[in-house]
């Protein structure tokens, strides 16, 4: 079992604005009746005559709550109210699955007279949520442990207020915290865009290798111009997305799923394919003229016809402007 006891600003009032509940070994118990518990516990030690109930009964709601919420990894516990903070880690299901964070918070009996604290908590709250849901692994963890300290020093301003510290002292550390918070959420777009682009670079890999397996297939039988525009605009499509990746310019939409983000990168070499077959054909239709010689082989053909397609996969804007150039032309 994780331990619990955390610093504490103060020893707890000696009243309490509700009474306990009796905590009694189940399978499950929620994470109120857990602080109950453990605030009575913290009472108790204040107290000359410790009762071992009390001791045992906190000790079978912490059993109980990690049973099914997972390990206990860090908390913080007010020491004047019955609020607190903390991070749980869940063991994955397959021995090859990161370990999931989850974040709780209890704070409306300590935060109801500072709502500026209250909100910057709802702030937490919402990191926690995104974080839990959108990313895995290290990046998860990470940000959990970031959500977690910064919800920590919050709860540590109310039991400071609750001492009678400074307002100025407790005013500078809000405005403190409130920066952290914004580190962590830029932190949390960071990863989860990183995230959303290798599920989008996936999809994308998968279509383009599945497109150029058929179309070489194709290829060895007999030659045909849009299929070989196909596998070049195709990969075109991926080189484009590679290039944007490095160049830090490729932002994805990461809190729709990872489903959608492996659909939308699926689609994009066969959106690069398209354009690519479209040039082909207008240069087998004759709106479009391959500079090259007319003595020059058909090899030579062949090569600057699959330049042009890797271009139009590349771009879709050259090959979107390139087709709506010649349309006016092929209507006259």
């Amino acid at each position: 079992m994780t331990e619990l006891t955390q610093p504490l600003a103060a020893a707890p009032t000696e009243t309490i604005a509700a009474g306990p509940p009796q905590v009694v070994e189940s399978h499950s118990t929620s994470f109120s009746e857990l602080i109950y518990a453990r605030f009575e516990w913290w009472r108790e030690q204040r107290r000359d005559d410790v009762r071992s109930s009390i001791k045992t009964a906190y000790d079978a709601a912490v059993a109980a709550f990690e049973r099914q919420q997972g390990e206990i990894v860090s908390a913080y516990w007010c020491a004047h109210v019955e609020s607190a903070v903390v991070l749980t880690r869940k063991k994955p299901s397959f021995p090859w699955s990161p370990p999931v964070f989850s974040f709780f918070r209890e704070s409306d009996w300590s935060t109801h007279n500072s709502p500026e604290i209250a909100c910057e908590l709802h702030r937490c709250d919402e990191l926690a949520v995104r974080a839990e849901t959108v990313l895995t692994g290290v990046r998860q963890r990470i940000c959990m442990q970031l959500v977690m300290a910064s919800a920590s020093h919050l709860l540590g301003l109310v039991d400071a207020r609750a001492a009678h510290a400074s307002a100025a002292v407790t005013s500078a550390a809000l405005q403190q915290e409130r920066a952290a918070l914004t580190k962590a959420e830029a932190y949390y777009r960071e990863a989860a865009n990183g995230q959303a682009q290798m599920v989008y670079f996936s999809g994308m890999a998968v279509i383009a290798i599945a497109i150029s397996i058929v179309a070489a297939v194709w290829l060895t039988i007999s030659w045909a111009s849009p299929v070989a525009a196909l596998i070049a605009g195709a990969v075109g499509a991926v080189v484009s997305v590679i290039q944007r990746i490095n160049t830090g310019k490729f932002t994805l939409e990461f809190d729709v799923g990872r489903p959608y983000a492996l659909f939308l990168g699926g689609l994009r070499p066969l959106i690069g394919g398209a354009f690519a077959m479209a040039i082909a054909f207008a240069f087998s239709g004759g709106l479009l003229h391959l500079p090259v010689a007319a003595n020059e082989s058909t090899t030579d053909r062949r090569l600057a016809l699959l330049v042009f397609s890797f271009f139009a996969g590349f771009s879709e804007r050259w090959a979107q402007d390139t087709l709506t150039a010649v349309l006016p032309t092929a209507r006259q």
